[in-house]
């Protein structure tokens, strides 16, 4: 063979094989899922709470529940009577949290009933995305005030049962306002904080917050505004409001300033400097999870 050959040959790699290679990184990876916002919700900030979704795989349809975390940290969960439950808070190995949790569904799903899935399977960019599964056209969470979705109707031994109640102690108090989509009131201590999970598209739903945080409009009611976090590609701005009191005495005012920041992101002429200026000092407080 030719020298030139050789190099002509040497160029020909054979294609990778996509089951040995790292998932591609998802920057908004539930988007186009129905309740995108929600699942965020409990993936990051709602401390008990449950979705049953349904899914297809390999020609067959099925059930599963989604968790925000599951005992011992498991990442899923087939119990004894078939049911199937896959914890959104248990961590991913990969940078789509998509194929992570798709993984732990396909692989609690195979699991012998009464077995937890005590760590899912790494997520290759072979692995399906839970896109590629589910099939609800929407997406359903309940809250829950503790962990008793875990046992439900079985009986615990004492051990078990003080476990279960240190669990449940553990838990914020959370509430879901009913005047916007994916809004959270939270009692951390003594302070009480409203955190608002916005479906839109990041660099977008920042403007808007800066838009109003620069007219001196961003105010909860008498809640100030602390900041934003990012997380999942969403913004979640976070409200502190007075401890004293209840979760729905807030609503009417958070279904006030969502009207607000509707109109902040339908505009599209450029940001003010006091705008500007609002934008960077939401962004330069800003953490992201995740």
């Amino acid at each position: 063979m030719g020298k030139a050959s050789r190099k002509k040959s040497q160029g020909k790699k054979a294609p990778r094989d996509p089951r040995t290679m790292p998932a591609p990184f998802a920057r908004r990876p539930f988007e186009g899922l129905p309740g995108e916002s929600e699942l965020v919700g409990m993936r990051e900030i709602i401390p008990a709470a449950t979705a049953t979704v349904t899914f297809t795989h390999e020609g067959s349809d099925h059930e599963a529940t989604l968790a925000t975390v599951l005992p011992m940290a498991w990442s899923g969960l087939h119990r004894s009577d078939g049911s199937v439950l896959v914890a959104l808070q248990s961590g991913g190995s990969s940078g789509d949290a998509s194929r992570d949790l798709a993984e732990a569904l396909l692989a609690t799903l195979a699991l012998p009933e009464g077995t937890p899935l005590t760590s899912a399977p790494k997520a290759s960019a072979a692995s399906p995305r839970l896109q590629d599964l589910l099939t609800g056209t929407d997406l359903e969470v309940t809250l829950h005030e503790g962990f008793d979705f875990w046992v439900e109707d079985q009986e615990l031994d004492a051990d078990g049962k003080a476990s279960l109640d240190r669990a449940n102690e553990a838990v914020a108090p959370t509430v879901r306002l009913s005047s916007a989509a994916s809004a959270y009131w939270c009692r951390l201590g003594n302070r009480c904080y409203v955190r608002w999970i916005l479906p839109h598209d990041e660099d977008a739903a920042t403007d808007a917050l800066a838009r109003l945080h620069a007219a001196g409009n961003s105010r909860l009611g008498d809640g100030r505004l602390l900041g934003a976090f990012r997380t999942c590609g969403l913004l979640v701005p976070v409200w502190e409001v007075a401890a004293d009191q209840p979760a729905e005495s807030h609503a009417d005012d958070l279904g006030e300033l969502a009207a607000r920041f509707e109109t902040a992101l339908a505009e599209t002429t450029p940001l003010t400097a006091d705008e500007r200026r609002a934008r960077h000092g939401i962004v330069s407080r800003q953490v992201t999870l995740r």
